[in-house]
């Protein structure tokens, strides 16, 4: 299972750790849910209180795709889930809604956070309205190109290892050629593996911007369109290790079977 954290984790302490925490928007600036209307807040109980920790989207009204590492590990119950759509606030607004059910792709993590995508079923159909809205995903075998600007929103940290912002963020970085980010991570430990599966994008040699701990599952937008999903990457905004998305378009065909 993947998180931001695991991998400094893994190579400076010595430890994996699971993701129990999920990626904020670092160097982004605050926006609102009328915006980002497909974007929902997934919520973990921790003992006695929930907690936004992840993010969704919302494929129709029974269905949202978030990353698989925010649905599955040792202590995992889909009773400790819920969704929270239509808030532009953390924790508080909108509505909640449990979840029945989690498909976590049946790839996920035979490569390390590969396939890290999951299509998660409500205990009750979404209700639209200007806040809460179907989205957009992009069709079977779609390839972004390098450098084209993409667009993060989410609930996650301004920082790394920061407080989570109690208000959405939204930040626009660009996408990075995926073979020079494949060789940029193997530089920083063989087991980073970054397949066709997924996508790179931040503001390569410069960094500041980011999605960060707690934006997991979230989007990634290219034209307002789900071209990926957050999923990890090497501590937030580095300017050597862009941020890693799960790709959409080689799942489109999966979800949409999936999400019925």
């Amino acid at each position: 299972m993947m998180q931001w954290l695991v991998i400094a984790l893994a190579l400076f302490a010595g430890t994996a750790s699971a993701a129990s925490t999920a990626s904020r928007i670092v160097g982004g600036q605050l926006t609102t849910i009328d915006r980002y209307p497909s974007l929902v807040q997934v919520e973990f109980l921790r003992i006695f209180t929930w907690s936004q920790s992840c993010a969704a989207n919302i494929l129709n009204n029974f269905y949202v795709l978030s990353a698989a590492h925010c649905f599955e590990g040792l202590f995992y119950d889909r009773s400790r889930r819920r969704i929270r759509g239509g808030s532009t606030f953390r924790n508080t607004g909108g509505e909640v809604i449990g979840i029945v059910r989690e498909f976590n792709h049946p790839d996920y993590d035979i490569i390390p956070s590969d396939a890290d995508i999951t299509v998660v079923r409500l205990s009750a159909p979404i209700i639209y309205n200007p806040v809460m809205q179907q989205g957009m995903i992009v069709p079977q075998g779609f390839e972004i190109p390098d450098n084209m600007p993409v667009v993060h929103a989410g609930w996650g940290a301004t920082r790394w290892l920061g407080l989570q912002s109690s208000q959405l963020q939204d930040v626009t970085i660009y996408t990075v050629n995926r073979q020079l980010c494949a060789e940029r991570y193997l530089s920083l430990h063989p087991s980073l593996q970054i397949t066709g599966n997924m996508i790179c994008a931040g503001i390569l040699d410069v960094g500041g911007k980011d999605a960060c701990q707690g934006d997991s599952g979230g989007p990634m937008y290219f034209g307002g369109v789900i071209v990926g999903i957050v999923s990890w990457g090497h501590r937030c905004a580095n300017a050597t290790f862009p941020g890693v998305s799960t790709a959409v378009g080689p799942y489109t065909d999966w979800i949409v079977s999936t999400a019925v």
